[in-house]
């Protein structure tokens, strides 16, 4: 596990947890975050040299090798962080997971699952604001990997120390970046000190 602790993503996190803080500005902040913590998720890309004219004169410069990406927001609250990640990465496909968190069970539901047609070609990063007791997103890791996928990152904004513990048993082999490690779950599943529901607070929702 990475945590991603750049000053710019800490001072926009204490904002986002801030029960005050209004939904547009609420949406504006995930979108942030997650494109912060994408500069480092991809940081280690491959690139080649390719031959540019510039308006002065031809030059060699490196671009990206080709790398084929796919961002899997579980829905709901995953999709409030693709628009800052594909800022980034535009050519960048993008997939879907509809997975929902029983509350009493806690236990994940899955109800849709969308992804292009070569997973076993693509670098998937699996999108979701937070980790809390892991369920759901080990249950959308293993749903890319049942269809193929081999290369599998989780990006979140804040995560507990049970959710990861739960990645970690499951899966191993799945590097996850956030931008807190927060202390512990409550008794009904929340992260404390946490930032309460994101999708409620992405949507207006109750």
């Amino acid at each position: 596990m990475t945590v991603v602790q750049h000053p710019l993503i800490r001072h926009k996190l204490a904002v986002l947890r801030d029960v005050e803080t209004p939904t547009k500005q609420f949406k504006e902040l995930v979108d942030e975050i997650a494109m912060l913590i994408t500069y480092e998720v991809t940081r280690d890309l491959p690139l080649e040299p390719v031959e540019i004219d510039t308006p002065l004169e031809r030059t060699t410069e490196m671009m990206l090798a080709g790398k084929k990406l796919t961002l899997v927001p579980i829905l709901r609250a995953g999709l409030g962080m693709v628009d800052g990640v594909a800022r980034l990465i535009p050519a960048a496909r993008v997939g879907h997971i509809g997975l929902f968190r029983d509350h009493e069970t806690l236990k994940p539901v899955d109800y849709y699952f969308k992804i292009p047609s070569d997973p076993g070609a693509r670098d998937f990063i699996v999108l979701d604001p937070m980790l809390a007791t892991g369920g759901s997103a080990s249950a959308a890791v293993s749903s890319l990997k049942r269809s193929g996928a081999a290369r599998v990152n989780f990006v979140c904004l804040v995560a507990a120390p049970e959710g990861v513990q739960r990645m970690l048993d499951d899966h191993p082999d799945v590097r996850v970046w956030t931008a807190a490690l927060d202390r512990q779950l409550n008794d009904v599943g929340y992260i404390l000190p946490g930032l309460g529901d994101a999708g409620d607070r992405l949507f207006g929702t109750k």
